[in-house]
């Protein structure tokens, strides 16, 4: 066989060992009009096989002049049970200096290092192959099941769906909501998307605006209790909201929560990285076309929790973003990514860069007072790009309050927790494993009133006690300081 050429191409196949995977994998390829060549030792099979009209002669596979009898063929799956005999006619195979495809069978990981070190391009492990399958079908019908609990508690509400999505909602948050209130459509069930916070971010108010997305400020909606159902999604990065007198009926996100989630339907899937691919499997379940706003919503959120597949991305948002591609408009997701950036911003940025304190592989800086606090989240993911730096931490002054956006690409660190324990009981901090937020009261921190005459004086205070504290949670205090440069 020729280098380069590609399985898919290939026209002439041998198989080894006819029981009965071999059986099934030589009918299927003789359905699909390749030529194959059967070799079996057991003379009774092999007559069987040419009852069949298959090709098939008697031939012990262990026996050296294997090689001569398959040398013009360019596949060879060698599936015969007996893994021995496998190995010798890999080896001999391999000896006569042919280069040839060869897949073959294993039965354990031992054998597999073996058969690969014999030269075998493909090694297939039966009970690997059985188990895998199993967890597809498993997977495959949990999802079936989870769908069928939602459809029915979507049947019984009346009143309405209240979507939550986390505060200051990002890309993922925002999808994923689009896509629940797509699938309550379905159900003929009005729902609103309801967020906290801001929405600071050039990119979330590009998103927001050129999909046309309806968006509700909780402090302009009914109560929640009011409406019949009221879901979270996506909402781990803020922690769990104040609901007042009403239950979460639904809660679905990637993100394991810290405490038990008391909720009718609950799913939780920290095996993938966006809650937009959890929303796209029930897109697909509940069999529904997904409109170019929700195909496009997902696709985004999927690419931007992942950082555009350079992090964290499992298969499972991989294929998630297949199925969804051919729905979505790309003139949209490009006009989403490339917003201007707001001088605003650019002053934040500027000033981070400016005032960046380096130990280790962790940055803190100070942007100083600030008018738009969503501009220190942007400033903290640019810092992160940094030669050498895998931690970022950005905080300035806004209202009486101190704001602080972090991110980190250290698998080795989870940033919220290390928030959330460098500011418990001064502040309230919230996130994951790699971004976090704090917001603490100005005076409390300092003790000192916030007015005009000593804004420097709170700025180096803060300044100070902030840096101090995070590289004590960080673990890097007292290593060589410095600005990055």
């Amino acid at each position: 066989m020729s280098a380069g050429v590609s399985v898919s191409s290939m026209s002439t196949y041998a198989i080894l060992g006819c029981g009965s995977v071999g059986h099934a994998v030589a009918e299927e390829l003789t359905d699909e009009g390749k030529d194959v060549l059967i070799l079996d030792k057991d003379e009774s099979r092999v007559e069987a096989l040419r009852d069949q009209d298959l090709n098939a002669q008697t031939t012990d596979i262990a026996e050296p002049e294997l090689a001569d009898v398959v040398a013009d063929r360019d596949v060879i799956l060698i599936l015969s049970s007996d893994v021995e005999a496998n190995k010798a006619a890999v080896s001999t195979i391999r000896d006569r200096g042919d280069d040839q495809f060869i897949v073959v069978r294993a039965s354990d990981p031992v054998s597999e290092d073996e058969l690969t070190t014999l030269g075998a391009d493909v090694v297939i492990n039966p009970s690997e192959v059985i188990a895998d399958s199993a967890l597809r079908s498993v997977e495959s019908g949990e999802l079936e099941y989870k769908a069928r609990q939602l459809a029915d508690i979507l049947r019984e509400t009346e009143h309405g769906l209240a979507i939550l999505t986390h505060d200051n909602p990002d890309p993922d948050s925002l999808a994923s909501a689009i896509a629940l209130q797509a699938i309550a459509r379905e159900y003929d069930i009005e729902a609103d998307i309801l967020y906290s916070g801001d929405m600071g971010h050039q990119e979330n108010r590009a998103f927001v605006n050129i999909l046309g997305i309806e968006l509700t400020p909780r402090s302009d909606a009914k109560p929640l209790e009011q409406y019949g159902a009221v879901a979270l999604v996506d909402h781990m990065k803020s922690g769990l909201p104040d609901l007042g007198a009403a239950e979460i009926t639904v809660f679905i996100d990637h993100f394991e929560p810290d405490e038990g989630i008391d909720a009718r339907f609950t799913d939780v899937r920290p095996n993938v990285s966006s809650t937009s691919t959890i929303l796209t499997k029930y897109i697909q379940e509940f069999d529904l076309s997904p409109s170019k706003a929700v195909a496009t919503a997902l696709l985004y959120g999927i690419r931007a929790e992942t950082l555009d597949f350079k992090r964290d991305t499992t298969p499972a948002d991989l294929t998630a973003a297949a199925y969804l591609y051919p729905f979505a408009d790309h003139d949209t997701l490009e006009k989403v990514e490339s917003p201007s950036m707001s001088p605003e911003t650019l002053d934040v940025l500027a000033e981070a860069i400016q005032n960046r304190e380096v130990q280790g592989s962790h940055l803190v800086s100070n942007a100083g007072f600030i008018r738009d606090r969503d501009a220190l989240t942007q400033a903290a993911q640019h810092l992160l790009n940094l030669e050498g730096i895998t931690t970022t931490a950005v905080f300035g002054i806004a209202d009486d309050t101190i704001y602080l956006a972090a991110r980190s690409k250290d698998i080795r660190m989870n940033i919220g927790k290390i928030l959330s324990d460098a500011f418990t009981g001064i502040g309230e901090a919230g996130g994951h494993s790699t971004q976090g937020s704090v917001e603490i009261p100005l005076g409390i921190f300092t003790g000192i009133e916030s007015n005009d005459d000593n804004r420097d004086t709170l700025l180096q205070l803060t300044e100070e006690a902030v840096k101090r504290k995070l590289f004590r949670a960080m673990g890097v205090e007292g290593s060589e300081s410095g600005n990055g440069s």
